[in-house]
């Protein structure tokens, strides 16, 4: 159950992070209003907190983090920017996300 809550914590984190992200890039990169990029502001605070609720300690959470980020960076690249990944991407994406399991849930002595 902890490390389906664990996950689910990664998940979120990762909305909050590409998403706030992505606002603040409409506002900067596509002209978009800055109300886009203070909500996409205030939603990166939200992830810095989402992340504090892990039960590992900061660096295990934030390396762990980069992995399950590669793998929604390039799921929100393909769902919203309508870009599809290639066989490279989710290579990648697979092996980025294996390390981060083992990193984060690998049973310890």
């Amino acid at each position: 159950m902890l490390i389906l809550k664990s996950a689910a914590l990664f998940v979120l984190a990762g909305f909050a992070e590409i998403g706030g992200g992505y606002l603040v890039w409409l506002w900067l990169r596509d002209g978009k209003l800055a109300l886009l990029g203070a909500l996409g502001g205030a939603i990166l605070f939200l992830y810095g907190v989402i992340a504090t609720l892990q039960p590992a300690h900061f660096g295990r959470v934030y390396a762990t983090y980069g992995g399950v980020f590669i793998v929604m960076a390039l799921l929100w690249g393909w769902l919203v920017d309508k870009r599809s990944p290639d066989l490279y991407d989710v290579v990648g994406a697979v092996v980025a996300l294996v390390g981060a399991g083992i990193i984060m849930y690998w049973p310890r002595g």
